[in-house]
């Protein structure tokens, strides 16, 4: 398949190295760092089970961008819009279009700007640009994705590629779960200035969290 991943970031690189192992022809668009790396060496994908540099074509804007299969748009949220006008004259009627965003409103948002269909998606990922096109992985990597017609094929190409990938039967309601998780989570991560792991084994942080959730 013709993939873009628009927003080559730690969530973007990591799918689309993915999708590279498995063969997919892909072209990333982000920040010239990266754009730089990545056409000088191709992606570096450094994973518990690979480490190594993954040929792929990349590029800061979607000017020569030809119409792909399927976009992968993992752009942070105030960044939707831009991403979406990017696309416009861009997709191809038969496209596939997949939010892999936090919040719940960005596939709306995108389909508003590109009038095209967006599939909206659930990450579950751990990774971080470990330098210029270089995003290594710290677990996870699951995927919950709306229904749609081709959900059940891309499903397929996404399990063949290494991610484990369910249909959910009400996205909208996985969505605002991961939310409410996030919401009690990372402030408390971000407030401490401590990673999640370390941060439950405090006195006390379990009950606040749980407290966050229900509120």
């Amino acid at each position: 398949m013709q993939v873009a991943v628009i927003g080559a970031g730690a969530g973007g690189c990591y799918y689309g190295g993915r999708l590279l192992r498995a063969g997919h022809d892909l072209t990333f668009i982000g920040r010239q760092p990266h754009v730089d790396a990545i056409n000088a060496h191709g992606l570096l994908l450094d994973t518990k089970s690979f480490k190594g540099h993954l040929p792929a074509k990349a590029a800061t804007d979607t000017t020569a961008l030809n119409p792909p299969d399927l976009v992968l748009v993992c752009v942070k949220s105030a960044d939707t819009e831009q991403a979406g006008r990017s696309l416009v004259g861009r997709l191809r009627p038969d496209t596939s279009v997949l939010s892999l965003q936090n919040g719940v409103d960005n596939a709306p948002r995108l389909g508003a700007v590109t009038g095209h269909a967006v599939i909206q998606v659930v990450v579950y990922v751990g990774s971080d640009m470990a330098g210029p096109g270089h995003v290594r992985h710290h677990g996870g990597g699951d995927l919950a994705i709306g229904p749609s017609a081709a959900s059940e094929a891309l499903a397929q190409t996404l399990e063949a590629a290494g991610v484990h990938t369910t249909i959910a039967d009400d996205i909208d309601k996985t969505l605002w779960s991961k939310l409410i998780i996030n919401c009690a989570f990372n402030a408390l991560s971000a407030v401490g200035g401590i990673s999640y792991g370390p941060m439950l084994e405090v006195e006390g942080t379990r009950d606040v969290v749980i407290r966050a959730v229900q509120e």
